[in-house]
């Protein structure tokens, strides 16, 4: 979403909401909005609990941590916790408190009143332990926007050499056993046109490469019919619909984002993708976080507003302990501001 009214006094409030408070949420927060790259107009509102706010702070300046924002220098909702809280154990009283602050930072978006949203990781398992069965965030705000088709989109940016690497899912927070079932060529088209349109954002004429679904794309149907019995021809038909776009695949999975690796720590070459398109969350996660583990930010396409997420999850195991790297977390809020730039 791009800024619509140049006069909003919102058009720097990137609203963050701090994610399930037994895990490493607020701690991720509190670092990376000490980091300088930030921009220096944006004006973060803390979504959470004020007093786990000060209670991490505090805990984390009497571990030696100097690179740290103080929650005081911040505008705050304040949604308080209800129960008792220790880091690293997630219950419903950290289920309750997440979804309750996403819930309305998320509406802070709907009114208007914020440029992008940013949200910390948090537990579905202790979303289910309060009630909130979702099988994540992208579903939670898709609901609350009433979108019914939101996209998952992993990008980052090489710290190499600046070059943009763009993973899409085609599905996302299924089992394995459901994916051959939901793919359909209707959702890969969709999922083509969504990948297109924000590569488009950074280049006229993208290279967007296609994973297969089967090893070796299935090999000529010995390893399995999807791609010859309607991936094929679907991509040829959008291929014939989009002359100007180089559309490469379906590719064997286990290559499909080789030539990406080779971008992100040499540069691009006339070989290297502007979006990849996976068929199923573990096929374009584990490249992403194997390529781009600290950079990769969660985008949420498809919603009225533009949301990011550090590619990582809770940590529960490390959390309170001050070792969790902010550096997704900076990417992800240096994304919610770079992608809601005007053109």
């Amino acid at each position: 979403m791009l800024i619509k009214n140049p006069e909003s006094i919102y058009n720097n409030r990137i609203v963050i909401a701090l994610g399930d408070p037994a895990g490493i949420g607020i701690e991720v927060t509190l670092k990376a909005l000490a980091s300088k790259q930030l921009p220096s107009k944006m004006k973060p509102l803390l979504v959470g609990c004020k007093k786990s706010l000060s209670i991490v702070y505090s805990n984390l300046k009497s571990q030696g941590i100097t690179c740290l924002a103080n929650p005081k220098d911040f505008d705050i909702e304040n949604l308080p916790i209800n129960g008792e809280l220790n880091p690293g154990q997630p219950n419903s009283t950290t289920g309750e408190a997440s979804f309750h602050w996403l819930t309305h930072a998320t509406n802070f978006l709907l009114r208007g009143e914020g440029r992008a949203l940013v949200t910390a990781p948090i537990s579905k398992y202790s979303w289910h332990k309060a009630g909130h069965i979702y099988p994540g965030q992208t579903e939670r705000l898709a609901e609350m926007a009433g979108t019914k088709h939101p996209s998952m989109l992993f990008t980052a940016v090489s710290p190499h050499n600046g070059w943009q690497l763009n993973t899409l899912l085609a599905t996302t927070h299924i089992p394995l056993a459901e994916v051959p079932q939901k793919l359909t060529p209707k959702l890969i088209e969709f999922k083509l046109n969504t990948l297109l349109k924000f590569c488009k954002k950074f280049k006229d004429n993208p290279r967007i490469a296609i994973s297969g679904l089967n090893p070796h794309a299935g090999e000529e149907g010995a390893l399995g019919t999807e791609e010859i019995q309607w991936l094929i021809p679907l991509l040829q038909e959008w291929q014939t619909k989009h002359s100007d776009i180089q559309l490469i695949g379906p590719i064997s999975p286990d290559t499909c984002w080789l030539s990406a690796a080779k971008a992100w720590q040499k540069g691009p070459n006339k070989e290297s993708p502007d979006g990849i398109l996976a068929l199923y969350h573990d096929q374009g996660l584990i490249p992403m976080k194997l390529i781009a583990f600290e950079e990769a930010v969660n985008t949420t396409l498809g919603l009225p507003f533009l949301r990011t997420s550090p590619d990582h999850g809770t940590a529960f195991d490390i959390a309170g302990k001050g070792f969790a790297n902010p550096k997704s977390m900076i990417a992800a809020l240096k994304a919610s501001w770079k992608l809601t730039e005007p053109k």
